[in-house]
């Protein structure tokens, strides 16, 4: 074989490496580990290189397969010229695995009943009968090492860390035993900046001199003060341990932010057609963190002018008292929309949950087409006070577990008793949920209902009615196509809505992604009433934490429909 070698040519091509006769976890660990491969792509191996290289290929094949447990392979290998290329043929024998027979992990010291360190106890990665795999025993050693510090106790060290194996037996065990040491606490905390006042930076804050120190607090303390926005830059420096006041002093310098933030964005879709955006913020009003901002929004369908002043109250980061004023003109269905709206919410934060309680004072216009040409109009003006309950924001940092789901539900009302032309009450939740299938597959299941209860259907403003249809409901049909119509044939709107999504998503390279989908719903008068149906495909562009999405939608309830393009974007949580 060396003869052959040395018979070709001195620059030779590509080589080309087939190996076989294993799963292809052990295949690709051992392409890991062969010098020829680092080789594969170079077109200038001199034959003395590749016969070194080729006498390299049982050792290194045995040593890929060792950290995988398998200590007694057979290894059959041919190197061969193919026409300008080489070719490498490694058939491989993986042998008897070797087991772990005895596995002890023992935690020892203050921290032995911390619960993220109890967490990875009670995951069992090493277990008895299992195959030697020497990258999860490693793993298990820097899991609970790294646990053990994040959570304060920064001393903590192995006094056992033993992995003995038997490869004639076929067995291995494994001894670990880990010292916590004690827990420090977090020292003196000194704060520079000068952007907002002192108490209400101390609000910002997630963690407070004497609380037992962990990493999870610094990250969060980090991501809540950039995500304010009042700082433009902020570090974080912790001093070196004190191991005889167990402190960990730490050091914050924060830089203010620009007062005035300007921002515009166009864009396009199907639903709203051209639209465009225009935003003003004043991040800080003054010391005590107030904010301010002016919107502008336009679109095919929609005009809104929009100010929010928000004070912040009791965890400044993510609870407000926000006053507002709006003045919007919609097109909803066949129906138009001119509101002029004065408001008032505090949003307060319960565990994971965030609340909204609101008074809002409004004037609405709503107009209809009749059959003349001209338009019906009904001015209403309502008092409505309500609430609403969601999941938290995803914000790195605000939470501990990265949430696959969302949910809002809001409960509306405008009482006739407080002087509101109109009486009702109106009910809307809104659910999300992401299913992982497995890397590359995964489901997305979306939920909306409505209900409302009004005395006289009429008297019901135009925005406080539901319509379906649309870029993020049912697809294949038009934005607010779906509902109820008047003696004319116009979309009015309705009582109920009900709009549900099924969709399966397959992740191509490049952050790319293929999806089909299922929409179903409508907005109707009485349960029980038709629902319209529709299915399509789907293209997706997953960037940072939005997703572009081109939709092509096939309405399946109602026969003669052409398929519609939707073009929409959709936030990621």
């Amino acid at each position: 074989m060396l003869a052959a070698l040395l018979a070709v040519p001195l620059a030779q091509a590509d080589v080309a490496i087939e190996i076989s006769g294993v799963s292809d976890e052990l295949a690709n660990n051992i392409r890991a580990f062969l010098s020829l491969s680092r080789y594969a792509d170079r077109d200038d191996i001199p034959p003395d290189t590749m016969a070194r290289l080729e006498r390299r290929i049982p050792l290194e094949t045995r040593r890929a397969l060792e950290p995988l447990g398998y200590y007694q392979p057979v290894v059959d290998f041919q190197v061969v010229p193919n026409g300008t290329d080489w070719k490498a043929t490694i058939t491989v024998e993986a042998g008897p695995e070797v087991l772990l027979s005895n596995v002890e992990i023992s935690v020892s010291g203050p921290g032995r009943s911390n619960p993220e360190i109890g967490k990875l106890l009670a995951r069992r990665d090493l277990r008895p009968g299992r195959r030697l795999n020497h990258g999860t025993y490693e793993q298990v050693k820097s899991s609970l090492l790294r646990a053990a510090t994040a959570q304060g106790f920064l001393d903590a060290h192995f006094t056992r860390n033993e992995l003995v194996i038997d490869p004639e037996q076929q067995r291995a065990t494994v001894d670990l035993g880990l010292e916590t040491g004690p827990l420090y606490r977090f020292g003196p905390i000194a704060i520079a900046q000068d952007a907002i006042r002192d108490s209400a930076m101390q609000r910002l804050l997630r963690m407070q001199e004497g609380d037992p120190y962990s990493v999870d607090a610094l990250l969060r303390t980090q991501y809540v003060l950039d995500d304010t926005q009042y700082f433009s830059n902020v570090t974080i420096e912790t001093a070196e341990r004190d191991p005889k006041r167990l402190i960990v002093p730490v050091t914050i310098r924060a830089q203010p932010n620009l007062r005035h933030r300007y921002a515009a964005s166009v864009g396009y879709a199907t639903d709203t057609r051209a639209r465009g955006r225009l935003t003003w913020d004043n991040r800080r009003v003054n010391t005590l963190g107030h904010r301010m901002q002016l919107g502008l929004i336009g679109s095919g369908v929609v005009e809104e002018a929009s100010l929010h002043y928000a004070i912040p109250v009791m965890d400044i980061a993510l609870e407000k008292l926000d006053f507002s004023a709006l003045a919007r003109n919609e097109e909803l269905g066949d129906t138009f929309s001119k509101k002029y709206e004065l408001g008032s919410g505090l949003t307060e934060v319960l565990g994971k949950w965030q609340r909204v309680v609101f008074l809002k004072l409004s004037q609405e216009i709503t107009e209809l087409p009749l059959p003349d040409g001209t338009l019906s109009s009904q001015k209403d003006t309502l008092l409505i006070p309500g609430i609403s309950f969601s999941t938290l924001p995803l914000r790195p940092g605000l939470t501990n577990n990265l949430l696959h789901y969302s949910l809002y539900a809001e409960l509306t009302g405008s009482p006739s008793s407080l002087g509101s032309d109109a009486s009702y009450i109106r009910f809307r939740f809104q659910g999300e949920r992401i299913f992982d299938l497995s890397d590359l597959w995964h489901l997305r299941v979306r939920g909306e209902l409505g209900v409302s209860e009004v005395a006289d259907f009429s008297e019901l403003p135009a925005s406080q009615r539901f319509f379906a249809g649309g870029d993020n409901s049912v697809r294949g049909f038009g934005l607010n196509e779906l509902s109820p119509k008047d003696a004319s044939g116009n979309n009015i709107g309705g009582r109920h809505l009900l709009v549900g999504t099924v969709e399966l998503e397959r992740q191509l390279p490049r952050n790319f992604g293929l999806a089909v989908f299922a929409d179903g719903g409508n907005a109707f008068n009485h349960f029980g009433d038709p629902l319209e149906y529709s299915a399509g495909v789907g293209l997706r562009w997953h960037i940072s934490v939005a997703s572009l999405g081109v939709d092509v939608a096939q309405a399946l309830s109602e026969s003669g429909r052409t398929p519609r393009l939707h073009l929409h974007i959709s936030t990621l949580f």
